[in-house]
């Protein structure tokens, strides 16, 4: 059966691996993206928690020919550094044989590798300053934003997959309606990122092949290497408090505050309360949904049907699975896109939820 082309909404990790994952199956892959072309920007400042390559996520990079550009990002982790408040700490290996490792990966360098190999190697049509502003289930209609300002437009979904996070307007568009039953859990935490610069000839100022965690019970702080040397810091607060983002109303008490919580981390860190006043506090949440498909016109995929917290790892790398299955499935050449969709739903939901648990 002919399955022609399709939409995908959102040119984050997971719509840009699902774009090569569908052009290799011969279909028709335009990808809409609300953000500037990651090739040709910075990251955005303060959104780039850094990555926990596992298993199935490398599972899915292999899945769909691209893991050898891949691999030059990669840092290997053996374990977690455990650094306690007295400034000792502890290794604890991920496994007991030599292969049982994660890998350290930037997100936005992921992000511009596959977005550069979707467009350049397998044809995928890129279209960036695209926002969604509404769906209309009705009319099974997406209503898209030119942010260039040549106005607002439509785009028919004929399918559309929504990978559009955890905000997704998609799935939005289905509340009340019970054809999705997505639901929204913020945590009362929140995250910042912070910088700990490479040495001065480049080499890193920590073991280079560990996830170091100075876990502080209600909170923590984690640093994930980069390949430049430096590595990618992270504190995660609650929200309210006596340890919290609403405490740390100072440059003051943001410096007493990791003095007295982090002491061994401070020489480290690249301009702590000036780095603290720039970088947004991130919004930490869990999406559930009953349902991710709407017949043959819209499918929820990766964050925008399962998004969980960061803590374990495993976000990135089960929408990343969620690209295998839904190719596995695209495997019989004689389901439409409504089965292909109801198909997918039915063999990973459980394990979305399964890690959401």
């Amino acid at each position: 059966m002919s399955r022609g082309s399709v939409t995908i909404l959102g040119a984050g990790l997971c719509g840009a691996l699902l774009s090569i994952v569908l052009a290799r199956r011969g279909i028709r892959v335009t990808m809409l993206e609300r953000a500037p072309d990651p090739r040709q920007t910075e990251a955005v400042s303060g959104r780039s928690i850094n990555l926990a390559m596992a298993a199935r996520g490398i599972r899915g990079l292999k899945h769909a020919g691209v893991y050898d550009l891949v691999a030059p990002l990669l840092i290997p982790l053996r374990g977690r550094r455990i650094h306690n408040l007295d400034g000792t700490t502890e290794f604890h290996p991920y496994g007991q044989a030599e292969s049982e490792i994660i890998y350290s990966v930037s997100r936005a360098e992921l992000n511009r590798v596959l977005i550069d190999a979707a467009e350049t190697e397998h044809n995928v049509r890129l279209r960036f300053g695209q926002e969604a502003v509404a769906y209309y289930p009705d009319e099974a209609t997406l209503r898209v934003r030119d942010l260039a300002g040549s106005g607002d437009y439509d785009v028919n979904a004929n399918p559309l997959i929504a990978s559009d996070g955890a905000g997704s307007v998609v799935r939005r568009a289905y509340e009340g309606t019970g054809v999705i039953g997505g639901t929204e859990e913020l945590l009362q935490h929140r995250y910042k990122e912070l910088a700990i610069p490479a040495g001065p000839n480049g080499e890193f100022r920590m073991d280079e092949h560990a996830l170091h965690i100075w876990p502080r019970g209600g909170f923590m702080l984690i640093a994930l290497p980069n390949p430049g040397g430096d590595f990618t810091a992270t504190l995660f607060l609650p929200i309210e408090g006596k340890n919290s983002f609403a405490a740390l109303d100072s440059d003051s008490k943001v410096s007493a505050f990791f003095d007295s919580h982090f002491p061994d981390a401070v020489p480290l860190i690249d301009d702590l309360p000036g780095t603290w006043n720039r970088n947004p506090a991130g919004v930490l949440g869990t999406v559930r949904s009953r349902h991710w498909h709407d017949k043959g016109n819209v499918l929820l995929i990766g964050d925008a049907a399962h998004a969980v917290v960061p803590f374990h790892g495993q976000g990135m790398n089960l929408t990343f699975e969620d690209c295998v299955v839904l190719d596995q499935v695209l495997a019989n050449p004689d389901a439409d896109w409504e089965t292909v969709f109801e198909v997918f739903e039915r063999e990973q939901i459980d394990n979305a939820n399964a890690i959401a648990d």
